[in-house]
């Protein structure tokens, strides 16, 4: 089944009467990486809210960011009046402009204090259900965008297997002409040349066997096979062992390449060749 490793997630929840919104992002990695920014009542949650994403998602640069809709900011902070007091009288023997003098002051260290506060056991229980269903409504939206990126590569592989099958058809009339071609050229030699025909006919078998590529042909078609078989099944992470597939699925293209010695044949590689980067760029999306 292929998933997009690219998603969004929300999920809404309410805490001490205060609303709070869950946005879950997810986009490309090699790796499950989570970025966390969650209130400070809820840093306490921070790891186990790692592994639960990790466990759901498994891959992917996620995004975990909670805010509160509606608060009552009387009680998000209180102010250390005293401290305050002492450093604006240090400020006022310096005679300095007024111009936002206050805001300065609040900004200055341990002014402004978070105001204590601790999460009871069922308030962490309704914040992680909370990050559960949106890893779920995340998970809903890859699996949509999967469905697209599923056809794509569907129709990638098709394509790789038409040239193939193409070259197929082309590889007997390139050795024809390779034969043609050689024999006319050793003819046009023979009045300078005295040549062994039996020679002759082993060093062109030889050479001929050199460039068959009917095994490339057989590996190619597995490797496609089995790129789709990957896809058709149940299994959700399937990007890196289709990255691996693909990579093998390179290997014989270039063969092919390398082997052609026709122009023909050489047109085919090259579209074959374009498929694949395609197919490779499409698999980085892949969960």
């Amino acid at each position: 089944m292929t998933y997009s490793m690219t998603g969004f997630g929300k999920a809404n929840f309410f805490l001490k009467d205060v609303q709070y919104t869950i946005e879950l992002k997810s986009l490309n990695s090699k790796q499950a990486d989570v970025f966390v920014r969650i209130p400070h009542i809820m840093k306490e949650m921070e790891v186990r809210l790692r592994k639960s994403i990790i466990d759901k998602l498994q891959r992917g640069k996620v995004e975990l960011s909670i805010s509160s809709v509606k608060s009552d900011e009387s009680n998000a902070f209180t102010i250390n009046t005293d401290l305050l007091k002492k450093y604006q009288d240090q400020v006022a023997v310096l005679d300095l402009p007024s111009t936002d003098l206050l805001g300065a002051l609040l900004r200055l260290p341990n002014v402004v204090v978070q105001a204590e506060s601790k999460l009871e056991a069922e308030d962490i229980e309704t914040v992680h259900k909370a990050v559960l269903e949106a890893c779920e409504d995340l998970n809903s939206f890859r699996k949509d965008e999967g469905v697209s990126l599923h056809d794509d590569l569907q129709l990638r592989v098709r394509n790789i297997l038409s040239h193939k099958e193409a070259v197929i058809k082309l590889a007997p009339l390139r050795i024809d002409r390779l034969r043609a071609r050689m024999k006319e050229n050793l003819i046009a030699l023979k009045g300078d040349l005295e040549v062994n025909e039996e020679r002759l006919e082993q060093e062109l078998i030889f050479y001929i066997e050199k460039l068959d590529v009917s095994e490339e042909f057989v590996r190619l078609k597995a490797h496609c096979e089995y790129f789709k078989e990957v896809m058709a099944d149940k299994e959700v992470v399937i990007g890196k062992k289709l990255n691996f597939i693909s990579q093998e699925m390179g290997r014989e293209i270039n063969t092919l390449g390398s082997k052609a010695n026709d122009a023909d044949i050489q047109k085919h590689v090259v579209q074959m060749k374009d498929e694949l980067e395609k197919i490779k760029e499409q698999v980085n999306n892949v969960l």
